[in-house]
C-alpha cells in the first residue's frame, strides 16, 4: 500500500496522470500506519518464502536419505554386430533413478538366465533375479522377492486386448525383452545380458519357494509358449495331445499337456528321443520318417502343437490328416524356411481348424508356475557360466541345435561380483 502512495506521489511530482491511483491521505498518521502494515506483510511473505525453501530442500534430503541404495550403472555382455554374434564383450550401461512417469516398475539383480532360439538377435530372453527396488505405484512385486522375467516386458495396457487377458497380442505396443525399441525412447531391448534389468510389474512374476531358478527360467519363455496354447484350446482330460518337435518348446508342451491330464504323444522324425519323450509323460510316440506313420491316427486328434523350428521335408497334409472333425492345429514354432502350401481339399475333409499362439498373458504365466509347484515339474537344462567364453559355447551350440533341452546361464554372482 505504502508503494502505490509512493507512486502516486512520484507521478505528481512529475506531472503525470496516473487512473484509479487514490491519492495520499490526509492525515500523516493514517499514513504511516498503511506503511506499517504494508512493512508487516512483506516480513510475513519474506519469511514463508525462506520457510518453503527451507522445507523443501530437507524433504528433498530425506527422500534421498530414505531412497534405497541403486546402480548408476549397469554392468553386461555386448555383440559388436551379427558377424560376431558369438564373440560377447563386457560393456557398461548408465542408469538413472525412476522418474514418476515410470513408477511402476521393478529393478532385479539376475540369479539366472534362460537361452532362447538361436534365431533371435539377443537370445536369452527370460530372468530370474531379486527385485531390489520397486516404484512407489507397484503392487504387485515386493522387494527382496524373488522374481522371473519372461520373453515379453511391456504393452500398452489399456486397448481392447490388453484388458482381456490377450495382452501378448497387444497392437499398439507390444514389446519383447531383446530385440524390440521401448516407446519413445529409441533404446533397443537387449535380454538379460547383464547385473540388473529393470520392467514394468506386470512383466514380472513372482517365482514360487519350490521352484528352483535354473530350472524355471526357461519356463517363462518356452514353457508359457507351449502352456498358453494348450490352456485355450481344451487340452484336459478326454482329449488326444500332440506335440510336434522335441526341442525347448516341445519338451515343455510333452509334460504340461500330460500335466493337464490330456493323452499325450510326442512326434518327431527320428526314434531318437523316444525315451526322452516318455520320461517327459508322454503316453505315445510317432516317429515321421517311418513309412505309414500316420495312418493308425487318422480323425483322432483334438489339438496338435507344432513347436518344429525347421519346415524342411514336412508335409502338412499327412499331419492335418489326423486331425478329428474341426480338430486344431497350432504353429508356436518359427521355421526358417518359406514355409509350405496348402490346399483347401486338405482342410475340407475333417474341417480342421489352422491357428498360431505367441507367448501367453501373465495370468496364464500364474497358472503355469503353480501347475509346476503341483505337478513337480522343472524344465531340462544345461547350465553354463555367464562369461566370454560361456556364451561364445552356448551361441554356437544353438547355432548347430546341441541344446538339451534348454540353456541357462549362472554363475551371475562371481562375474558381476
Amino acid at each position: 500500500m505504502a508503494f502505490f502512495f509512493f507512486l502516486a506521489i512520484r507521478a505528481r511530482w512529475i506531472g503525470l496522470e496516473i487512473v484509479d491511483i487514490p491519492p495520499p491521505p490526509r492525515s500523516v498518521g493514517l499514513l504511516l500506519y498503511f506503511a506499517s502494515k504494508s512493512c508487516s506483510l512483506f516480513t510475513f511473505s519474506l519469511w514463508y518464502s525462506v520457510e518453503l525453501l527451507v522445507y523443501k530442500t530437507l524433504e528433498y534430503q530425506l527422500l534421498i536419505l530414505f531412497t534405497m541404495p541403486y546402480p548408476e550403472e549397469a554392468e553386461g555382455f555386448q555383440v559388436d554386430g551379427p558377424a560376431s554374434f558369438t564373440q560377447f564383450n563386457k560393456r557398461f550401461m548408465s542408469t538413472s533413478r525412476s522418474k514418476p512417469a515410470a513408477c511402476a516398475a521393478v529393478t532385479c539383480t539376475p540369479s539366472a538366465e534362460d537361452g532362447a532360439t538361436r534365431s533371435s538377435p539377443f537370445a536369452w530372453a527370460t530372468i530370474i533375479g531379486r527385485a531390489i527396488r520397486v516404484g512407489p505405484k507397484v503392487t504387485l512385486i515386493k522387494e527382496g522377492e524373488r522374481v522371473g522375467v519372461g520373453a515379453q516386458s511391456y504393452s500398452c495396457g489399456e486397448c481392447k486386448q490388453c484388458r482381456n487377458d490377450n495382452e501378448t497380442y497387444c497392437p499398439v505396443q507390444m514389446m519383447d525383452t531383446y530385440g524390440s525399441e521401448w516407446p519413445e525412447t529409441g533404446i533397443v531391448s537387449q535380454g538379460g545380458y547383464s547385473s540388473h534389468v529393470r520392467t514394468h510389474e506386470h512383466w514380472v512374476f513372482p517365482i514360487p519357494d519350490a521352484l528352483e531358478s535354473n530350472t524355471v527360467a526357461p519356463m517363462l519363455c518356452a514353457g508359457l509358449t507351449a502352456y498358453s496354447p494348450l490352456v485355450r484350446n481344451g487340452a484336459g482330460p478326454g482329449k488326444k495331445v500332440g506335440i510336434v518337435g522335441l526341442g525347448g518348446i516341445g519338451h515343455f508342451g510333452v509334460m504340461f499337456a500330460k500335466a493337464l491330464g490330456a493323452e499325450t504323444w510326442a512326434i518327431s522324425r527320428s526314434r531318437a528321443k523316444e525315451a526322452d519323450a516318455l520320461k517327459l509323460g508322454a503316453d505315445g510316440y510317432i516317429a515321421t520318417a517311418e513309412e505309414g506313420w500316420e495312418k493308425d491316427h487318422l480323425y483322432s486328434f483334438d489339438l496338435i502343437i507344432n513347436c518344429a523350428n525347421s519346415s524342411e521335408g514336412f508335409d502338412l497334409a499327412r499331419y492335418l490328416s489326423m486331425m478329428d472333425v474341426h480338430g486344431r492345429w497350432i504353429s508356436v514354432g518359427l521355421p526358417e524356411e518359406e514355409g509350405q502350401v496348402i490346399k483347401a481339399q486338405n482342410l475340407i475333409s475333417n474341417g480342421v481348424l489352422i491357428g498360431a499362439s505367441h507367448l501367453g498373458s501373465r495370468r496364464e504365466m500364474l497358472e503355469m508356475l503353480q501347475l509346476a509347484v503341483d505337478k513337480g515339474l522343472k524344465g531340462w537344462v544345461e547350465e553354463i557360466n555367464i562369461s566370454e567364453d560361456g556364451l561364445k559355447e552356448a551361441m554356437e551350440r544353438m547355432k548347430k541345435g546341441d541344446v538339451h533341452y534348454r540353456f541357462t546361464l549362472t554363475g551371475y554372482e562371481k562375474i558381476f561380483g
